[in-house]
């Protein structure tokens, strides 16, 4: 699956193939993305990064054949990755996920890519709710969901350990009644 969203910017599915350009491009970004990432440690090399895009593409199968997570390509490279970490079929509520790397920083990307997968879960994947967990001092980051129409509906004191401290999480959510 590929959606194409301009002439510099499109979605698509990860293939086997991308492990390698995925690894660089992580490997590339580790300290900028350190910041408010822990995962990013566990990924040591290019087969760890192999068994994360592995893991995408058997996400496939469980969701009925349709995709949950993307690359972001610009201009024909790796940007970044934006998806659904989990979907709760039943409440039909999906929770959205994304970055981007440090070279592909304030270039309107990763706006792009939101918007798309929005509309995707949305439409394709009938969502009624979409949520957004985000540390609550990753103020770019947050900056994303408020321009969007999300709401701010609470913060989860404390949730997530990053290295050295504790860092409170900001729930945003969007119900497909409210997106235009």
């Amino acid at each position: 699956m590929r959606h194409i969203i301009d002439e510099e910017v499109s979605l698509r599915m990860f293939t086997e193939d991308d492990i390698e350009e995925f690894y660089n491009l992580l490997n590339n970004s580790k300290q900028h993305l350190k910041k408010w990432i822990t995962w990013v440690d566990s990924v040591k090399n290019k087969e760890d990064a192999g068994k994360s895009i592995k893991l995408k593409i058997e996400g496939l199968v469980e969701n009925g054949g349709y995709p949950t997570w993307f690359a972001i390509i610009n201009e024909g490279k790796i940007a970044g990755t934006i998806g659904f970490n989990d979907i709760d079929k039943t409440n039909r509520v999906g929770e959205l996920g994304y970055w981007l790397g440090k070279n592909f920083q304030q270039k309107g990307i990763m706006s792009r890519a939101f918007k798309a997968v929005i509309d995707y879960g949305f439409t394709e994947l009938g969502l009624n709710r979409i949520e957004v967990y985000i540390a609550a001092g990753n103020r770019r980051s947050r900056a994303l969901p408020e321009r969007f129409g999300f709401l701010k509906e609470g913060i989860i004191r404390q949730a997530e350990w990053l290295y050295n401290h504790f860092e409170d999480e900001i729930i945003y959510g969007l119900l497909a009644e409210d997106w235009k």
